[in-house]
């Protein structure tokens, strides 16, 4: 399977595909060269999608699993538009998700002006309240690796306010790297509100395209066949990639070129 997003984020929908399946041969690309996505324009994002669907479509892959929800809410069709392998995305899988009447929603900011999230969940349940809260700063944040810090949490408690004043029922986490501040999030959360992580929906519809068959929840995490590739400092990806995956991985650069590239 293809993976992409623009750093670690994407780290939180492959172990849910790893979690859920097993050590599969996955290819991981890691656009840290253009991050964070959030801030750029739609046209951007759409060509960023274009090249490194272009590159992913030579690996060999099964199917693509769009692991930035920026892409997602802005250039999903591109993807399924120049790739004839399966493609499934992060907000289509959280919609699907969702039974609660008030709904909020963390995303970047190019997500939320596109109001993905919205229109998807009301296609499912129309009458769903939705509140959808920019937070421009938590992807650096999270790629920086600073994250149990004072400074922090007053940063997320900031982002949780309109949404605990609407009163909403559950959260989601409308960037893959949120998930990686869950237990932040957790502890400025009342005990009632759930978090939905849309990597756990997304996860469990693969064996609907692939006819892969699920493990038992026990199994040991492994990521020895994964490949992972990344835009610039490899080094330094492998480094930040301990924490989340649990093991240093070999990591290759990769040159993904167009006239947004950085370097």
């Amino acid at each position: 399977m293809g993976i992409f997003d623009s750093g670690v984020g994407g780290f939180t929908v492959l172990r849910q595909v790893v979690k859920t399946y097993g050590d599969v041969p996955c290819v991981y690309i890691a656009d840290t060269a253009r991050a964070p996505y959030g801030e750029k324009s739609p046209g951007e994002i759409r060509l960023i999608a274009e090249e490194v669907v272009q590159w992913l479509s030579e690996k060999n892959v099964s199917a693509l699993l769009v692991a930035c929800n920026t892409t997602n809410s802005l250039a999903l069709d591109v993807v399924k538009k120049i790739s004839n392998l399966p493609v499934l995305g992060l907000i289509q899988a959280a919609a699907e998700m969702i039974y609660e009447d008030r709904v909020g929603v963390l995303a970047t900011s190019a997500t939320v002006s596109s109001l993905a999230y919205t229109k998807e969940i009301l296609l499912n349940k129309p009458n769903t309240f939705i509140v959808e809260q920019a937070c421009p700063k938590l992807v650096p944040l999270i790629e920086s690796g600073n994250l149990d810090t004072d400074e922090s949490r007053k940063l997320i408690h900031e982002y949780l306010r309109p949404l605990l004043a609407a009163k909403v029922q559950a959260i989601i986490f409308g960037c893959s790297h949120y998930p990686l501040l869950e237990p932040l999030i957790q502890e400025l959360l009342p005990k009632n509100i759930r978090m939905i992580d849309p990597a756990v929906g997304l996860s469990s519809n693969i064996s609907k395209v692939t006819g892969l068959n699920k493990v038992p929840n026990d199994i040991k995490l492994s990521y020895r066949n994964t490949r992972v590739y990344t835009t610039s400092s490899p080094n330094t990806f492998a480094f930040r990639a301990v924490q989340w995956l649990g093991e240093i991985p070999s990591v290759e650069l990769i040159s993904l070129r167009s006239k947004s590239c950085f370097f």
